[in-house]
């Protein structure tokens, strides 16, 4: 084991290695090509941090009004009917908008009914099998300089409920 912590440990000088090698072949300067990149880095943080923050808020403000809940008690018979574990609704709704109160979801139905049943293996496929639309639409198109989302909002947020249905199927197929 000491072996491939060693090997591990070594990798970044074996990265860095080729990188300045690559330059010097290429007559770059590499020091002055990173600093230039994380200056484009920040700028790109500069320009998306508010969206970010807006999408937090938005998070924060639906859990705490109560809506979420709201949200989850009429689509339970619905989850129900396809399949899917009403008790899964607020992973469902909160996958899209935030990687981080979806994972928090995820933890408490994991924690709740243990890792290695029903609801638990489906809530750890979901986040596996899903993304968060609006985040990475937010982040991406906003660094890219892209305003109009028209098709790929609806588009991104079918393929999230395919995932989550089919994150139901896999675990009742796999998992009998």
């Amino acid at each position: 084991m000491a072996k491939l912590n060693d090997i591990a440990a070594l990798l970044p000088v074996f990265v860095m290695a080729i990188a300045a090698a690559a330059g010097a072949l290429r007559g770059v300067d590499v020091f002055d090509a990173l600093c230039e990149g994380v200056r484009e880095g920040l700028g790109v943080c500069l320009r998306i941090f508010p969206t970010l923050v807006a999408l937090l808020t938005a998070v924060g403000m639906l859990r705490a009004s109560g809506l979420l809940d709201a949200l989850t008690g009429l689509l339970s018979p619905l989850l129900a009917l396809l399949g899917i574990p009403p008790e899964t609704a607020p992973l469902m709704l909160l996958r899209p908008i935030s990687g981080s109160g979806a994972l928090a979801v995820g933890s408490e139905l994991i924690g709740e009914f243990g890792p290695d049943s029903y609801i638990g293996r489906v809530a750890a496929v979901m986040l596996g099998s899903t993304e968060t639309t609006f985040y990475v639409i937010a982040v991406y198109f906003g660094a890219a300089g892209i305003k109009k989302t028209r098709w790929a909002v609806p588009a991104a947020l079918c393929a999230d409920l395919a995932g989550f249905a089919a994150s139901a199927f896999a675990v009742r197929l796999l998992f009998p």
